[in-house]
């Protein structure tokens, strides 16, 4: 060992034992706490509270409307559904085995949807299922594996619908298109890199990100590609990601990275771009910049959430940031006339004014099964505004119905296992996807 190397070793030992005290560690009495409340320097959380000077403004809704169907994850391609309309009181109607659950390596990563009277699924495994919406009874399964691929099952990233065609994304770097009456395939095209999101049809394109950060756009009827772009790629992710959306001749796309942009649909250049970094790190998992919730566009204003603790609402002409609040979620933002409801990540359902980003009311939906020991943490997904409720659904099994007017708990619902998708309204039905791909019709 070099000279410079024990004097600094030294030096470390010394300044160890003095900033401890060597009386401490041969058990004399150490010296008094200095009083004060004493916080974690790795968690430095803000509590969310309501706005005060919000405390008497009521929270006025549109009407709840009936939507035939859900072709796309989040329901339309701008991912804006506004106030649904559902059942007076929601009740078990049906329940089948879509396929393949979550397992130890795989995992349903995206929700179904409703098309053409009929309910699409993709499994943990990548296949396809398609029942009648009304009976539950089963249409076709197939399965979106290539037949020159073998070895482990990958993922299916999700399913979307336009003009009587499924397609999906795989984690076979893959993108398909189906019949939607028949489950044939019509033609298959390869992307960069494992879909691990649901794709978004426009304007007879297809918009898929994969998991290494690019968007490619595709033509619907034969698959060709027409462009690609490409974020910033990220080691670490969440699983599962968010799906493009569009509305008002403009594509919007988040990564990974945090990194959220706005681009043309014909040719994917970017018009702006912008990004939720990251403002805590109480653990690994917040410290990850992942935009995992689908990005909304709602007349002009982009709202998008971010998992390391950052809102935002994003003028989609300009990209000028209108208001940002800090505040986290993996789930998609549900905007309803002049207000946005979020899931957060420390499970808490927060009512924001659209305009502003003012906080009007914070339900806590509780973050442990026993909250006393903190055993057992909760997961929830959500939320979906259906018929004067929100609805959330938790990892125990259990759906949650919230005003949207005050906060308040409405009721309990008991599902058969946990759910870690959330649900989907189509025909004033709402159907919900268990872990265990198990697919129920609630209404």
């Amino acid at each position: 060992m070099s000279l410079n190397r024990r004097h600094f070793l030294s030096a470390l030992a010394a300044s160890t034992l003095g900033g401890c005290g060597a009386a401490d560690w041969f058990g004399a009495t150490p010296p008094p706490r200095l009083p004060g409340t004493r916080l974690s320097v790795l968690v430095l959380d803000q509590k969310l509270e309501p706005d005060p000077g919000l405390a008497n403004v009521p929270v006025r809704l549109p009407r709840p409307f009936a939507n035939d169907a859900w072709t796309v994850s989040g329901g339309s391609p701008s991912h804006a559904m506004q106030h649904l309309d559902g059942a007076d009181e929601l009740r078990v109607g049906w329940r089948v085995r879509a396929g393949a659950g979550n397992s130890s390596s795989l995992r349903l990563l995206a929700s179904p949807i409703v098309a053409d009277g009929k309910v699409f699924v993709a499994d943990a495994e990548a296949r396809v299922a398609a029942f009648d919406a009304r009976t539950g009874a089963s249409v076709w399964r197939a399965s979106a594996r290539p037949e020159d691929e073998g070895g482990d099952p990958a993922h299916a990233g999700g399913v979307a619908y336009a003009d009587g065609r499924i397609y999906v994304g795989t984690g076979f770097a893959q993108v398909l298109a189906m019949d939607a009456a028949s489950g044939k395939v019509l033609w298959r095209q390869s992307v960069p890199g494992p879909v691990r999101s649901a794709p978004t049809v426009a304007q007879s394109r297809i918009i898929v990100s994969t998991v290494d950060n690019q968007c490619t756009a595709l033509d619907t009827s034969d698959g060709t590609r027409q462009w690609v772009h490409a974020g910033i790629p990220e080691v670490a992710g969440l699983l599962g990601g968010p799906s493009p959306a569009f509305d008002s001749g403009a594509i919007v796309v988040a990564y990974s990275s945090g990194e959220i942009f706005a681009l043309r649909p014909e040719n994917g250049r970017v018009i702006w771009q912008d990004a939720l970094v990251q403002v805590r790190r109480s653990d690994q998992i917040a410290g990850l910049s992942d935009i995992r919730g689908n990005p909304v566009i709602d007349r002009g204003l982009v709202i998008a959430a971010g998992n390391s603790g950052r809102t935002v609402g994003i003028d989609l002409r300009t990209g000028a940031r209108v208001w940002d609040i800090d505040l986290g979620s993996i789930d998609m933002p549900w905007v309803a006339g002049d207000y946005v409801f979020v899931l957060s990540t420390d499970s808490e359902l927060v009512c924001l004014t659209r305009r502003e980003g003012r906080i009007r009311w914070v339900a806590n939906l509780g973050r442990w099964k026993d909250e006393e020991r903190k055993r057992d943490p909760l997961f929830w997904s959500g939320p979906v505004l259906v018929k004067d409720r929100l609805l959330v659904v938790g990892s125990h099994g259990e759906m949650v119905a919230v005003s949207p007017y005050t906060g308040q708990f409405l009721g309990r619902l008991s599902l058969p296992s946990g759910i870690s998708l959330p649900p989907i309204v189509a025909d004033r039905a709402v159907y919900a996807l268990t872990d265990s791909a198990d697919l129920i019709r609630l209404a």
